[in-house]
């Protein structure tokens, strides 16, 4: 176990490419402008979208693994492989459901530190906006290790000649799954300020689970690979569409000193 976090930790700076980096910048920058936070007149919303790479990534490393592995050794014990693989569509479930709790929850952290700083009491839209920019801060981290492992292997410009749009598969799903870390991150921070914390985070974490579910349909043949690319961007676009229309709906006075 201590073997294979350190190499998802060393793997996550291992072969930096200067595309991959500023393709990932790029497309978390797309997704953030729908949101229009005010990283410069409240500049500490930097330290959010840094601390956010940080401790997601550690959260990762440390927790995510380690249970998911504990999770796999428990499902080993009772069942075989071959009626795990059977049962795939729900042997996959906790897997998911552990990813999605973990990630959401590290990303909401600098959220509820401003937010109790703040007395518990913000306004819903500047934490769906925090929310936003702490969802796109790993998922801009995230994306530069997926690019630059596919820089790594040998990507260029030839493969996309030889095999058509297919070859731009990682990029294209590493775009939307940006937006997807920011929308579902934006709507914990809108629910956590309107006294809905505990019930948006695990919102938050059920609408993660589900787009990683997806790699599970496609391990079980139900998909394929372009279905599964069109479904994470679809999915994207309606979350991201509800916490929008969350952003630009009129809200109620805030109750004050409203609890998590």
């Amino acid at each position: 176990m201590i073997q294979q976090m350190g190499y998802f930790l060393q793997s996550f700076f291992a072969s930096p490419n200067i595309w991959g980096i500023g393709l990932a910048i790029i497309f978390g920058a797309i997704w953030l402008a729908c949101y229009r936070p005010p990283m410069f007149r409240k500049p500490w919303l930097w330290a959010v979208l840094a601390g956010s790479a940080v401790l997601t990534l550690a959260a990762v490393t440390f927790i995510q693994i380690p249970l998911q592995i504990w999770n796999g050794q428990l499902l080993n014990h009772f069942w075989s492989q071959e009626v795990l693989l059977r049962w795939l569509l729900l042997a996959g479930i906790s897997s998911v459901l552990l990813s999605g709790l973990v990630q959401e929850g590290s990303k909401l952290v600098p959220v509820v530190i401003y937010w109790w700083r703040k007395g518990r009491n913000i306004d819903p839209k500047l934490g769906l906006a925090i929310g936003a920019v702490s969802g796109v801060g790993f998922g801009i981290f995230e994306a530069q290790w997926v690019h630059n492992v596919i820089f790594a292997s040998g990507w260029s410009w030839e493969a996309v000649q030889a095999n058509g749009v297919v070859a731009l598969a990682g990029f294209w799903e590493r775009f939307f799954v940006i937006g997807c870390h920011t929308a579902s991150c934006a709507l914990a921070g809108w629910g956590l300020a309107k006294g809905w914390g505990w019930q948006f985070y695990l919102l938050a974490s059920f609408l993660h689970a589900l787009l990683n579910y997806t790699a599970i349909l496609l391990q079980a043949g139900l998909l394929s690979g372009v279905q599964a690319e069109l479904l994470i961007a679809a999915w994207t676009l309606l979350v991201t569409g509800g916490a929008l229309w969350l952003r630009e709906r009129k809200l109620a006075p805030v109750a004050e000193g409203r609890e998590m």
